[in-house]
């Protein structure tokens, strides 16, 4: 029989253990964020899956000793690897190359996310979404549409990753500052491609940055993910920096899961904040619970500088979002 205390430690350890499928694991994203993963200790069941390569990437990371179970999944095991899935990780797509933007993936990317999401509907409809596959602005509505053709579709528990665009910020601005960049906390808002990021730096100490060097910051975070496409030279795009992105976001979302108080990030999701506008999705603040989205938080107080940034991002955001769901309607 158990005595009290380890009968309270069982239940503890047990709301602490998950299991996540990451979908594309072999991938330039996808190796990294599985070994961030094996590094959580809340993953207890990492399930990796890919088209080609998952078994080997499952065998390599599987040797970190930490106390989790790793399996990697073939094309004809997409139902067992997702089967059971707390949360699922969507890094699968083609990266970028020197000229492309986001927008230039969509035809490649916006199959693989729509038939990875038809799976995850039927063999895990309740587990929570995190897309990383770009376009964001458009890969999350392509899901949402999926979900809801499926009669399962949950706002609270479809995430668009926007994590990267928070990191870059922080990191940025401490080299313009002078400080430490993990002591930076940057809200990002709106979207994930281009004009559609906004740091909002006037709800920071940086707020009376010179506008020269405010308007260079703002423009490097949205446009960030080109210095590593032109540095790459053809080989890829940002993929360790959005692993480390991926994983933050995971575990804070294991973080809600599981009860903690006050888990907040910045993701993109069903908001209400300009929804009688048309923008349907938007980034912002979201404080993360058991049942996903817990609570989606306004923008604050902005400047008038950022109020034209999120102007001019809502007319994008409403044409990428417009983009992703009727690319669902024209080929479900």
């Amino acid at each position: 029989m158990f005595s009290k205390v380890a009968a309270r430690s069982f239940s503890s350890s047990a709301t602490n253990a998950y299991k996540v499928a990451v979908l594309g694991a072999g991938g330039g994203i996808g190796q990294p964020l599985s070994l961030l993963l094996k590094l959580n200790h809340k993953v207890t069941d990492l399930a990796l899956y890919d088209i080609k390569g998952a078994p080997g990437v499952a065998a390599d990371v599987s040797h970190v000793p930490t106390n989790s179970t790793v399996k990697g999944y073939n094309p004809d095991q997409l139902k067992e690897a997702l089967t059971g899935a707390d949360v699922i990780v969507i890094p699968a797509g083609v990266p970028r190359k020197p000229g492309m933007t986001r927008d230039d993936l969509f035809n490649t990317n916006a199959s693989i996310v729509r038939d990875l999401a038809k799976a995850a509907a039927e063999y895990a409809p309740e587990a929570a979404l995190a897309i990383i596959s770009n376009p964001v602005n458009s890969t999350v509505p392509i899901v949402a549409e999926v979900f809801k053709s499926k009669g399962v579709y949950n706002p609270k528990k479809l995430f668009g990753v926007t994590t990267l665009d928070v990191l870059r910020a922080s990191r940025f601005v401490s080299e313009i500052a002078g400080t430490d960049p993990v002591n930076e906390h940057v809200s990002v808002v709106g979207g994930h491609s281009g004009i559609t990021i906004i740091p909002l730096f006037s709800q920071t100490t940086h707020k009376d940055l010179p506008a020269d060097k405010r308007d260079a910051l703002v423009h490097r975070i949205q446009f960030g993910g080109d210095e590593v496409v032109k540095a790459k030279d053809g080989a890829g795009s940002a993929t360790l920096s959005m692993a480390q992105a991926g994983a933050r976001f995971t575990g804070a979302l294991l973080n809600g899961l599981a009860g903690e108080k006050d888990v907040i990030e910045c993701t993109f999701v069903e908001s209400p904040l300009f929804k009688d506008e048309g923008v349907e999705f938007f980034s912002s603040k979201v404080t993360l619970g058991p049942e996903g989205v817990k609570q989606v938080h306004d923008l604050g107080n902005l400047s008038d500088y950022e109020d034209g940034l999120v102007k001019t991002a809502k007319e994008t955001l409403i044409q990428n979002i417009k983009k992703g769901t009727e690319f669902v309607k024209q080929n479900p």
